[in-house]
């Protein structure tokens, strides 16, 4: 992603607040200027069509992600199929503000259904993010890489849809994450 300014950003930021807060239903760009203390056609200099927003979005999504595997060197070689699911089971996953963690992510999955768009930007994080972690399951012997990454992302994101704030089972958190690392350690 090229580099991008500070209102830009604040923008983002703001549209994922949305979408955490109110769901993905109540992100609009009039919402968003209105949320930005902007005017319509202020916000349209920076995102010209919602289309542009919707790809400067994920884009902004995908860099934070990548960013904190790169901090955390999870995108070399050395990293094990544990560390990386501990970082992306941490409230924190990479971002300064979680990206408002399991608030956002429901509604963006949500969002693949009815955005087209949405949905081809985000199998592309979700390509990398595949091949990360299919690269330590074969350094740790996995019996067959693509398939046994697929689940463990399924159980790895799945994890807020049930444990997640507000849900059902929030006080079962902590027990869900430690299982499934226990799990992921046996395994791998």
């Amino acid at each position: 992603m090229q580099e991008m300014s500070e209102r830009k950003q604040q923008i983002l930021k703001t549209a994922l607040e949305i979408i955490a807060d109110e769901g993905y239903s109540g992100l609009s760009m009039r919402a968003l200027a209105r949320a930005s203390d902007m005017k319509l056609g202020a916000l349209q200099y920076h995102y010209r069509t919602w289309e542009d927003l919707l790809r400067a979005l994920v884009s902004y999504i995908e860099t934070k992600i990548l960013e904190g595997f790169e901090a955390r060197k999870l995108h070399e070689d050395s990293a094990t199929v544990g560390e990386i699911a501990a970082f992306m089971l941490a409230d924190s996953a990479g971002t300064e503000d979680a990206m408002l963690g399991d608030r956002l992510w429901p509604q963006l999955w949500a969002m693949e259904q009815v955005e087209p768009l949405v949905s081809d930007l985000l199998e592309d994080v979700y390509e990398r993010y595949v091949a990360i972690i299919e690269r330590a399951i074969e350094k740790a012997g996995g019996n067959s890489p693509r398939a046994e990454a697929l689940c463990l992302i399924s159980m790895l994101e799945g994890e807020s849809l049930f444990t997640g704030s507000g849900r059902r089972w929030e006080s079962d958190r902590k027990v869900v994450r430690e299982t499934i690392l226990k799990f992921i350690d046996e395994r791998y």
